[in-house]
């Protein structure tokens, strides 16, 4: 390569913004005149927090981009059944607040009359709460987001499950927290006894993560006794419980046991959300804490977005006024008890015994263990490429550094009729048992 060309290329690297240049050279005894070419000059780039250097989009993130080509099912995102949402409800409420509020669509503090609505729908949890202890949120997610900032110290400690939902990872990142982990059992969800070793050693986290119902993506139950047993700990060591309860109301089997913080007032801060119960599109949900956090969560929150969705609030209420919320609750039990039990019933059907699961009590999934030999990788990319239906690989939901050994897979049931269900199983399954055979 001639000489002033190899100069020229060993410069560009660093080079990133374009300017002209015009120069005389001579090239092996050639002369050269007037060659003009462009440089690239570098330019400095903004220096993000230091957290970030590690981020990168969750699975569930590629996950919504391949579920959403045409013609796929998909049993990977947890989304709720878009024709069980009360549109037609809303879109008449929505006419009558615009109508009649002229706060409707301004700043405005929290709505009270929604929290007494919420105070009325924690009793169908066995949840005793007064006003003063609910703060309402822009979705469970925010609630999540809001308690680790109020909780969290960077580098503080943790208590969670080695398998959890992902956003509340999400919530933590920045904080690069200690994250101390404990197993679950299929049967009666987190072991707590886990929990009583670490606290015993001296451990002292800023909080414990617990799903008690339709366990994300799990889907088991937390048992009676352990939830007794939970937060006999968390006050015996003044740690709080932050319990995510999304999915508590969806309960298929007809007795719900009651919430952590039907027990526990002081150590348990339940978050709550009408996502999956009315529309996630409403970004509404709720916290239940200690009257003295709800000063403390405001000021945390102000900083986030000023204010809530006060609209949002104002429709909620009145559709849980309009007295349609009750039928709709069951009618949501109804149809997605259907949807479970087909689900349960082709896995049986169609499924290799190597499989094994749990029928779930309440919540969207089904936790589905596999064979060591299964290549995962493998089996989901033929599932989406050659049968067109997707899955979400259970490592997804593992916490880093919790390193645990399992073959396994989320499948969402709420999202699909049952003949969808009943058809991507079978696909599922034949993609499966050619992976076993290998």
């Amino acid at each position: 390569m001639p000489q002033a060309q190899r100069q020229f290329k060993n410069q560009t690297p660093s080079l990133r913004c374009l300017c002209a240049s015009t120069f005389e050279t001579s090239v092996e005894g050639l002369t050269i005149e007037k060659v003009t070419f462009k440089t690239i000059k570098q330019e400095p780039s903004p220096t993000l927090a230091e957290w970030t250097r590690n981020i990168s989009p969750s699975a569930l993130q590629e996950m919504l981009t391949e579920a959403s080509r045409p013609g796929l099912i998909s049993f990977a995102l947890g989304l709720p059944a878009p024709e069980f949402f009360p549109a037609a409800a809303f879109a008449q409420i929505a006419g009558q607040v615009l109508s009649t509020d002229t706060r409707a669509l301004q700043y405005s503090p929290h709505l009270q009359p929604l929290k007494r609505q919420v105070c009325e729908l924690m009793k169908q949890r066995g949840v005793k709460c007064f006003e003063e202890q609910i703060f309402l949120t822009a979705g469970a997610q925010q609630g999540m987001s809001l308690l680790a900032r109020l909780l969290l110290n960077n580098g503080g400690t943790v208590i969670t499950e080695k398998f959890i939902y992902l956003g509340f990872q999400q919530v933590l990142e920045p904080f690069r927290p200690e994250i101390l982990t404990v197993e679950t059992s299929p049967e009666t969800g987190m072991d707590v006894e886990a929990v009583e070793s670490l606290l015993r050693m001296g451990h002292r986290p800023a909080f414990i993560y617990s799903i008690t119902d339709g366990h994300n993506p799990l889907s088991v139950n937390l048992h009676p006794a352990k939830r007794e047993r939970l937060v006999q700990l968390a006050k015996e060591y003044c740690v709080p419980v932050i319990e995510d309860d999304a999915y508590g109301f969806l309960n298929y089997s007809g007795v719900m046991s009651p919430p952590l913080r039907a027990l526990n007032d002081r150590w348990v801060f339940y978050v709550g959300s009408f996502s999956k119960i009315l529309a996630p599109a409403l970004r509404a949900g709720w916290v239940v804490v200690p009257a003295e956090l709800i000063e403390p969560l405001s000021i945390v929150k102000e900083s986030a977005d000023i204010d809530t969705a006060t609209f949002t609030q104002r429709l909620v209420n009145a559709y849980l006024e309009s007295g349609q919320f009750p039928a709709h609750l069951a009618g949501l039990r109804e149809h997605y008890n259907i949807r479970r039990e087909t689900m349960a019933s082709t896995l049986e059907a169609y499924f290799p015994d190597e499989a094994c699961w749990s029928i779930p009590e309440s919540g969207f999934f089904f936790w589905v263990e596999l064979p060591a030999t299964i290549n995962l990788d493998k089996l989901f990319k033929i599932a989406i490429e050659r049968e067109q239906v997707a899955f979400i690989p259970g490592r997804a939901f593992s916490v880093p550094g919790s390193s645990p050994q399992t073959q396994s897979m989320r499948l969402n049931f709420s999202n699909s009729t049952p003949e969808r269900i009943e058809e991507g199983i079978a696909r599922l399954a034949k993609v499966l048992k050619e992976s076993i055979r290998l």
